[in-house]
């Protein structure tokens, strides 16, 4: 865990691999697969499911990620970061030896354990699958505890989608698994449309499940609209507000939404918190 003494004094890890998940430009996504300079962290480490941490550079600075990984992926971290600024961009430059700085986990998690013996339908748009993903491989990796898993993932163009060979995965160990892209491409054999209207498309049944979703704020909004068309409850509906986190310890108070710090209550939220709070969608 985080020093809890100093929580601004970060972790150094080493890069053990790094790659894109998309074609490199501007807002290219590139994950990173980290392990602690100091192997005695993973002594007392523990992040779940929508954890997120400081990510940075020496020397150029540090921004909020969520944690790509699953604690069930054990001996590393991932993070999948999107290259939109000076920070992201010195990070992009990194590569497979070199170093960078993590501070964590920070925020709170997905109740995996209040899921026990539920139905999981992911619902993701972009890089907003990166903190879907370790619910996924969660569940996963815990099959016995949970119903069925079912994915649902978009992206603008096929080469835009992340963590592709994945997805083959899922489907080949018999995962429900849903692809989308918004416009139509030679070739392309699955949906196209937007998530929300591919969520309606494939319509998963509410009774005894609950629904994660992520993506741009304006996908979460018709996202947990649809899914209440099709009969899930506030509280079935679970959400990231990652991209809002600054501080990520509730000292600069930038990350309020409504009454709430997403830092401090969040990342993670039910529809039933966020519901009565319209800037949580803007």
């Amino acid at each position: 865990m985080m020093d809890e003494s100093n929580p601004y004094l970060p972790y150094i890890v080493n890069i053990e691999d790094a790659w894109y998940e998309t074609p490199v430009g501007d807002r290219a996504v590139k994950t990173f697969k980290v392990n602690f300079q100091d192997e005695k962290v993973w002594d007392t480490w523990s992040h779940k499911p929508g954890n997120c941490a400081m990510v940075g550079r020496l020397g150029i600075g540090e921004s909020m990620f969520c944690i790509s990984s699953s604690p069930t992926e054990e001996g590393y971290l991932r993070f999948s970061i999107m290259q939109a600024g000076k920070v992201t961009s010195a990070l992009h430059d990194l590569e497979a030896g070199d170093t960078m700085t993590v501070r964590g986990p920070l925020g709170n998690s997905f109740p995996m354990e209040e899921w026990e013996g539920k139905n999981i339908v992911s619902i993701g748009g972009g890089i907003g699958q990166a903190p879907l993903r370790p619910v996924i491989n969660y569940v996963r990796a815990n099959k016995d505890k949970y119903g069925t898993l079912s994915v649902l993932y978009g992206a603008r163009t096929s080469d835009l989608h992340c963590f592709k060979s994945e997805f083959q995965e899922y489907q080949e160990e018999g995962t429900e698994c849903h692809l989308a892209i918004d416009i139509e491409e030679e070739g392309w054999k699955n949906f196209v449309g937007f998530v929300p209207d591919l969520l309606l498309d494939v319509a998963p049944s509410a009774e005894n499940t609950i629904a994660v979703t992520c993506g741009p704020p304006i996908l979460i909004k018709f996202v947990t609209q649809g899914l209440e068309k099709l009969g899930f409850t506030a509280d079935q509906i679970y959400t990231t507000l990652e991209e809002r986190m600054k501080c990520g310890i509730g000292k600069c108070g930038r990350c309020n939404v409504g009454s709430l710090y997403v830092c401090k209550d969040g990342p993670v939220f039910s529809y039933a918190t966020l519901k009565e709070i319209p800037e949580a969608f803007a």
